[in-house]
């Protein structure tokens, strides 16, 4: 073997170097869907994959899994259907969906394959992936608790999108943030807002106490629309 010629080789990015360009997202996706995430990037980058198929992917699955538990809520309620199962079947779908969504930027920084076109096929499957999450979690709080308020459902879902929009915010460059501590005790409260460990906690509910969900996204309203009405005092104060 020519040993200069091997020197010539370029080195095949790692694991380690997809997740050391992730961008951040709380204490569980930092530590579990970022580093899924960083997996699928190196597998996508072997296979010679452009980031936005594993966007596609990402979309794809998460709408498939959040229409199986919409479909599958009246048997749960009714008991025909172990919400084990579809508690299961959520739990790993929007967990592989997040950490390919992940993956995509990952993949994209290490190769230089990003794009402002990719950019903004991303955001857009990320909020119709969110409505189809956000409509599985009012589905099975309405099938659980056929009383539901239908303007509690209404508010659930404009607050849910209150993450999406203020991560698409932080990434430009006025981007600012309320809290900057990154000390242990705030992340963890922080986790009520971070997306890996916000699906996890649904999917557990769903597999072990589907009739709790419609406390669940009273929480999350109150949660979400308290952050809301924070930022905006926040960047109400800044700009005067």
């Amino acid at each position: 073997m020519n040993y200069a010629s091997t020197l010539a080789e370029p080195t095949k990015p790692s694991v380690a170097d997809f997740h050391r360009v992730n961008r951040g997202g709380g204490l569980f996706s930092e530590s579990v869907s970022q580093w899924l995430g960083a997996v699928f990037a190196l597998v996508a980058q072997r296979l010679g994959l452009r980031p936005t198929v594993l966007t596609i992917t990402n979309l794809i699955l998460g709408l498939a899994t959040s229409v199986s538990v919409v479909a599958l809520a009246p048997a749960v309620a009714e008991g025909s259907v172990p919400a084990w199962l579809v508690g299961s079947v959520a739990l790993v779908g929007w967990q592989v969906a997040y950490a390919l969504d992940c993956a995509d930027g990952q993949l994209a920084r290490v190769t230089g394959q990003g794009s402002p076109a990719g950019a903004r096929v991303d955001v857009l499957c990320d909020v119709a992936a969110q409505i189809a999450l956000v409509a599985a979690l009012a589905a099975t709080a309405v099938a659980q608790r056929p009383e539901t308020p239908t303007w509690l459902v209404a508010i659930f879902a404009g607050t849910w999108m209150v993450n999406l929009v203020t991560s698409v915010m932080q990434s430009g460059p006025n981007a600012a943030s309320m809290v900057t501590s990154t000390s242990l005790p705030v992340r963890l409260v922080k986790l009520v807002r971070d997306y890996g460990a916000v699906i996890f906690a649904a999917a557990l509910v769903l597999a072990f106490a589907p009739a709790l969900v419609f406390w669940v996204i009273i929480a999350f309203t109150v949660v979400n629309g308290g952050f809301l009405l924070a930022s905006i005092v926040f960047s109400a104060r800044a700009s005067l």
